[in-house]
C-alpha cells in the first residue's frame, strides 16, 4: 500500500478564498439552534456530498445512542457542498456539526485552521496512512479532519458495449488495452467508428483530471510558485484531450449534470477512470443497466484521485459529541463497512488487510474482485500530487477551457490562450 510521505508547506488563500473566509477569524458563534431535539436529545448533523457510504452507518450510530440523534445532510456535488462551507464559514454560524472536506480543499481551508477542533487524540494515533493524516495536520500540529477514503484508479467499462464493437471483454484482455494512454485512446478510435452513437469515455473533464493526477507537479511547483502556462506536461494533457473531441471519443458532457448522470442510462459512453468512491456512482445512476466491469489497470501506471475528511467546526453547540460520532465513523470497522455499502477505499491502515476488503467483490460490477482490485491500485500509486493554495482555481480554469472545446465554443488554440489569461489573471 502507498504510504510515501507528502510534503507539508506553508500555504496561502487565493484571494477569492480570502475573500470568502475573510470573517472567519472572528467566527465564534453557535449553530443556528440549541442543537437539541424537542425530547431533550443532543442533535448531530453531518453533512457530506456525493456518496459517502454513511446512510446505515448512521441508522446503526443512533440504535447505539440513548442522548444523541444525528443527521445527514447530503448535498448533490462537491461544489454545492463547498459553497454551502465557505458561506457559513464566513458567518460564522449555520455548519453542521461535522462537516466532510475534500482533500483538495485544504490549501484553501489551512489558514483557516482556528475554525475547526483540533481531533488530535492517542487513541486514534497510526490509524491511517502516513500521507492521509499529514494532509490534515497543521503546520503546529493540529489535526483537524480524521480520513475517510482514498481514491486509487482503476478504469470501468461497458462489458456489453465492448462486445458490440468487437473488443475482448474479458478484464485481463481489457487491462492490454489501457495499458497506456495512447493505446487507450487508440483502441477509443477503433471502438467509436463501430458503435458511433456511443462515447468512449464519460467527459473530457474527467479523463483530464486523471491524467493530471498523474504528474507530481502540475499547476504549482514544490514552492507553490505557478507553473501551470510553462508546463510541458500540462500543455500535453490540454492538446490530448481536446484533440480527442474532434475524434468523437468524449460525451461532451461535464461530470456531475443532468445529462451526465443520463448518459449512464442511455450508453452514452463506454468507460471511465474509476476511483474507488465512483464505484458507487456508477451504480446508482446506472441503476438497471448491465454490462459494467472494472479492470486492473490504470494508464500508464497508478494514479489517485480524491479522497475527504470528516471535520468538526468550532462554531457547533456539541464539539466532544462531534468529535467521538468523527472518530466512530473513520475507524476500520465503520470504513469498511462504507467499502461495502458504496465502494468508498479505506485510508485507514487496519481496514487495508481485513479479509472484508481484500476478499470484497461487487455484483453490479460483474462480480469484479473490487477490494482486491483497488488494493493493487493502490499499491501503484508512485505520489500524491502537489496542490498548493491555488491549484483549485487554477484546475477549474483548466478544466472551462477543456469544456470550451468540447462544447465548440473555443478552438483548442483559443482556448489555451484564454487559459493563459486566466492563469496570469489568476497570479
Amino acid at each position: 500500500m502507498q504510504t510515501r510521505k507528502t510534503r507539508r508547506v506553508r500555504i496561502a488563500t487565493s484571494a477569492l478564498v480570502a475573500l470568502t473566509l475573510a470573517s472567519t477569524a472572528a467566527a465564534c458563534g453557535g449553530s443556528d439552534d440549541d442543537g437539541t431535539t424537542a425530547d431533550g436529545k443532543i442533535k448531530l448533523t453531518v453533512a457530506t456530498f456525493n456518496e459517502f457510504g454513511y446512510e446505515e452507518l448512521i441508522e446503526e450510530y443512533n440504535a447505539m445512542q440513548d442522548d444523541v440523534v444525528v443527521e445527514q445532510k447530503k448535498a448533490g456535488t462537491a461544489n454545492e457542498h463547498q459553497d454551502n462551507l465557505y458561506t457559513k464559514l464566513a458567518a460564522g454560524s449555520g455548519l453542521s456539526d461535522i462537516e466532510a472536506i475534500e482533500v483538495d480543499w485544504w490549501s484553501a481551508l489551512m489558514e483557516q485552521s482556528d475554525a475547526f477542533v483540533d481531533l488530535s487524540d492517542p487513541e486514534v494515533e497510526g490509524r491511517w496512512l502516513d500521507w492521509k493524516t499529514e494532509a490534515a495536520t497543521t503546520p503546529d500540529g493540529k489535526l483537524i479532519g480524521y480520513g475517510t477514503d482514498i481514491g486509487p484508479e482503476g478504469m470501468c467499462y461497458r462489458s456489453d458495449l465492448f462486445k458490440k464493437a468487437g473488443l475482448p471483454t474479458d478484464r485481463e484482455k481489457v487491462a492490454s488495452l489501457f495499458a497506456d494512454w495512447d493505446t487507450y485512446f487508440e483502441t477509443g478510435r477503433e471502438f467509436v467508428k463501430k458503435v458511433p452513437d456511443t462515447a468512449w469515455y464519460d467527459s473530457s473533464g474527467g479523463t483530464a483530471q486523471a491524467m493530471i493526477n498523474q504528474t507530481e507537479y502540475s499547476f504549482e511547483d514544490e514552492d507553490n510558485t505557478v507553473i501551470a502556462a510553462d508546463n510541458a506536461d500540462v500543455k500535453a494533457v490540454f492538446d490530448t484531450v481536446t484533440a480527442n473531441v474532434a475524434d468523437g471519443l468524449t460525451t461532451g458532457l461535464t461530470q456531475w449534470s443532468e445529462d451526465w448522470t443520463a448518459a449512464f442510462q442511455n450508453d452514452g459512453f463506454a468507460t471511465m477512470a474509476c476511483p474507488g468512491w465512483m464505484l458507487g456512482v456508477i451504480e446508482g445512476n446506472a441503476e438497471g443497466i448491465e454490462g459494467w466491469d472494472i479492470a486492473n489497470v490504470f494508464p500508464g501506471g497508478g494514479g489517485n484521485w480524491g479522497g475527504s475528511y470528516l471535520t468538526v467546526p468550532a462554531q457547533g453547540d456539541h464539539p466532544e459529541e462531534a468529535k467521538a460520532l468523527a472518530a466512530w465513523l473513520t475507524a476500520p470497522e465503520q470504513q469498511i463497512k462504507a467499502f461495502e455499502a458504496k465502494g468508498t477505499f479505506p485510508s485507514q491502515v487496519d481496514a487495508l488487510d481485513d479479509p472484508a476488503l481484500t476478499g470484497a467483490t461487487n455484483a453490479f460490477f460483474n462480480d469484479a474482485p473490487t477490494g482486491e482490485i483497488l488494493a493493487e491500485r493502490a499499491e501503484a500509486v508512485p505520489f500524491i500530487p502537489h496542490k498548493g493554495p491555488k491549484f483549485a482555481d487554477i484546475n477549474t480554469a483548466f478544466q472551462q477551457a477543456i469544456q470550451r472545446v468540447d462544447e465548440g465554443q473555443e478552438t483548442p488554440d483559443e482556448a489555451w490562450d484564454s487559459f493563459l489569461a486566466d492563469v496570469e489573471r489568476l497570479g
